[in-house]
């Protein structure tokens, strides 16, 4: 099958979009940058059906970034709550705190600048730039790479991440208009995410189907390396961390390691998870207990 021409395939996405769009708050067209940053740090690694509630009690309690640098970074990750990965809490609080002495408490547009900010990484700097400003940027998250990977080249499974390979491929088809260029980065998004999904595609619902370079040689299966799957959660290290902050995130005062160990009876393993914790500066330790950081 001939290679799709990409005014075509972008052309169909973004039509396909405009009615399909899930209607995501931070999609909303009057949204500060500020409110699209936020989003970008708690979509990592996480579902949006998941981070909606929690974007929209961040953004009313704090709606730029002086409010959330007023109060100490603890606070941010009670706010955080369970939402997973609590180290993106105190990069979002560090990035408030950098605006505000650095950018006077606005966004920067700039991909060198947003790039500066604590937590923010080529992926972060390029969505924010693209979707809080409309500049023109390839935007490539996993569901986009899956897009390219499977319509484009014709394969099951995309490629490792490559910045060097994702871009350029995403910049082919990237319209040259700004706004459709806004348009068919967050549709490449969302056909990833709802249709052309990693383990049950729908075909029968997908607007470039019939552009389909996977669709059109029989859908091959993947032949390389299979993927590593995510280590057992029940029982994990990672699992215990969860419960420490839990505990440490509903005290006000330090609590004593003796209330600590009631959660785990491996005083090893607690050891191990606190000092982890406190590496990486979710945690600090005193002689009356643990407690969230202060600042």
């Amino acid at each position: 099958m001939p290679r799709p021409r990409d005014d075509d395939f972008a052309t169909r996405v973004v039509a396909w979009f405009a009615g399909a769009a899930r209607p995501l708050p931070w999609r909303a067209a009057d949204l500060s940058p500020w409110a699209v940053l936020v989003s970008e740090f708690m979509l990592q690694q996480t579902q949006a059906a998941r981070v909606v509630p929690f974007w929209e009690r961040w953004m009313a309690r704090w709606p730029t970034p002086a409010a959330l640098a007023s109060e100490p970074a603890a606070e941010a990750l009670r706010a955080w709550d369970r939402l997973g990965y609590p180290r993106r809490a105190l990069w979002l609080h560090a990035a408030a705190t950098e605006l505000v002495e650095r950018h006077g408490g606005e966004v920067p547009r700039g991909l060198d600048a947003l790039l500066a900010l604590k937590g923010v990484g080529p992926y972060t700097a390029r969505a924010v730039a693209a979707f809080a400003f409309g500049d023109r940027h390839p935007v490539v998250d996993t569901n986009t790479r899956r897009v390219i990977a499977r319509a484009i080249d014709g394969v099951a499974v995309a490629a490792p991440p490559s910045a060097a390979r994702d871009l350029p491929a995403m910049e082919r088809l990237l319209p040259a208009d700004r706004e459709a260029a806004h348009a068919f980065n967050a549709g490449a998004m969302e056909l990833g995410a709802t249709v052309c999904t990693a383990r049950t595609p729908r075909c029968d619902e997908c607007p470039v189907a019939a552009l389909c370079a996977w669709r059109a040689a029989g859908y091959p299966p993947h032949e390389g390396p299979r993927r590593r799957t995510q280590a057992r959660f029940e029982g994990s290290d990672r699992q215990l961390r969860g419960r420490v902050m839990r505990e440490l995130r509903a005290a006000h005062t330090p609590v004593p390691r003796g209330e600590l160990a009631a959660l785990e009876p491996d005083e090893t393993r607690l050891d191990r998870v606190l000092a982890s914790l406190v590496a990486d500066g979710l945690a600090v330790g005193a002689v009356d207990g643990y407690a969230l950081p202060h600042n």
